[in-house]
């Protein structure tokens, strides 16, 4: 068995503080991907950045207190990679240093910790956005061939920052205009499925579920209401993708337990 987690921190120190390192404590996830970590390694507590049992790889962004992805690992990684550039015309070097992707090989399968940028219409973070993702997909296409070469599979886990369908996210009609939900990210989102050949687990697994919805707003009752988006994916390559069995949300059982805007989102895999 595999079981793989992925969660929006929202601030690693933060949520160390709020739940976080109990939540750790009795996962029993083999691999933890997290994202928005906006910390160096060095302003981590130890039980945090090196906890007991875990081999841990932190990819922080140049720009301070921004984004930020890690991994978290019971086997010590094969390799590590940071970024997503150097490979042909695939990837770029502008997010090298971005704090949005690292990876790893563990036998048998490539796992990567994607922290997708957010965006905001009219603004340059969505030209960011779409600079990325015009990088991004080409690289998940060349990934998925090296991976093939080499008999392994991938798992790209993260917070992918676009609900691809209507049932991902509650008020999806009060948001066709938004970051997040636009035509264009969704069409981007269904050539990553389509093109590059990953398959969605959690709503491969879940295929009529309104969600399971993975972020809610603090703002407002969103949370109670479970007015909620599904941005958290777990996606991966065809041969594992087969060999999910389970695939939940982590959702708090309260308002004041959450130690994120985000729920981790965990797969099992055989």
């Amino acid at each position: 068995m595999l079981t793989v987690t992925t969660a929006n921190v929202n601030g690693l120190r933060a949520a160390a503080k709020k739940g976080f390192v109990e939540w750790l404590a009795r996962t029993e996830a083999d691999v933890i991907c997290l994202q928005e970590v906006r910390a160096e390694p060095e302003q981590l507590p130890e039980e945090v950045r090196e906890p007991a049992g875990w081999h841990t790889v932190h990819a922080p962004a140049a720009a301070k207190g921004r984004a930020g992805v890690s991994l978290y690992t019971r086997r010590a990684p094969e390799r590590v990679q940071i970024g997503f550039s150097g490979f042909g015309d695939a990837g770029s070097e502008e997010f090298d240093a971005s704090g949005r992707y690292v990876e790893i090989d563990l036998p048998g399968v490539t796992v990567a910790s994607l922290y997708l940028p957010s965006g905001e219409v009219g603004t340059e973070k969505q030209d960011e956005k779409e600079r990325f993702m015009a990088a991004f997909l080409p690289y998940l296409k060349g990934l998925k061939e090296r991976a093939a070469e080499g008999g392994r599979e991938v798992v790209v886990c993260g917070d992918w920052n676009i609900a691809h369908r209507e049932a991902d996210l509650k008020n999806w009609k009060a948001n066709k205009k938004s970051s997040g939900f636009l035509p264009e990210e969704r069409e981007w989102l269904t050539r990553v499925f389509d093109e590059a050949e990953y398959v969605d687990v959690v709503r491969a697994l879940h295929p009529d579920e309104e969600g399971p919805y993975s972020w809610w707003s603090y703002r407002g009752r969103a949370f109670d209401n479970d007015t909620g988006w599904r941005i958290d994916l777990v996606c991966a390559t065809s041969g594992i993708a087969k060999r999910a069995v389970k695939a939940y949300v982590e959702r708090a059982a309260s308002h004041a337990e959450r130690w994120s805007d985000h729920a981790p989102v965990t797969v099992v895999f055989e």
